[in-house]
């Protein structure tokens, strides 16, 4: 019981914290977009939901892309706070946007198998690769490949989504 306190306290401090970040990241740039994303993970190996936000730009082609993604499956329940940069390329003669970038990122882990009532956080840094495709209403598809860097956190998770402009 102890435990869930502890981690939803750490839930909130890092919520206040990415709004303070956000805050004073719009007096220069702006929320161009955010929307749902979905995918999975390996290690531990989990369904993941959550929704992310684009400001932008930070500078030429580069965005800060913060998001949350809740994990579900392998005996854990995972929430990850992300804070990631992404450098986007233009192909010319495509509306493809493919893009790359790293960041990082804090995971709250509450174990859930048998005999086991833990939580823990991790932090860890993260390289991801992606692409982006505009839909007919002005919106944008996104597909990206993250790679966790540190032990404890998912080595992989395979993300897809939708970012709607605002």
């Amino acid at each position: 019981m102890d435990g869930g306190h502890t981690m939803l306290k750490k839930i909130l401090l890092t919520a206040a914290l990415i709004t303070l970040a956000t805050t004073s990241s719009q007096a220069a740039v702006s929320v161009i977009a955010g929307g749902p994303r979905v995918g999975f993970s390996v290690d531990p190996d989990q369904l993941v939901f959550g929704g992310q936000f684009v400001i932008g730009p930070i500078a030429r082609n580069m965005t800060f892309d913060p998001s949350l993604e809740i994990g579900l499956g392998d005996d854990v329940t995972s929430i990850a706070f992300n804070f990631d940069l992404k450098y986007h390329l233009k192909l010319e003669d495509s509306d493809w946007s493919p893009y790359f970038g790293a960041g990082l990122g804090v995971h709250f882990f509450e174990f859930d198998g048998p005999g086991e009532d833990d939580s823990d956080t991790e932090l860890g840094g993260i390289l991801l690769v992606g692409v982006g495709v505009p839909t007919s209403a002005g919106n944008r598809f996104f597909s990206e490949l993250r790679f966790g860097l540190a032990d404890d956190i998912p080595s992989m998770k395979v993300m897809v989504g939708w970012n709607f402009k605002m």
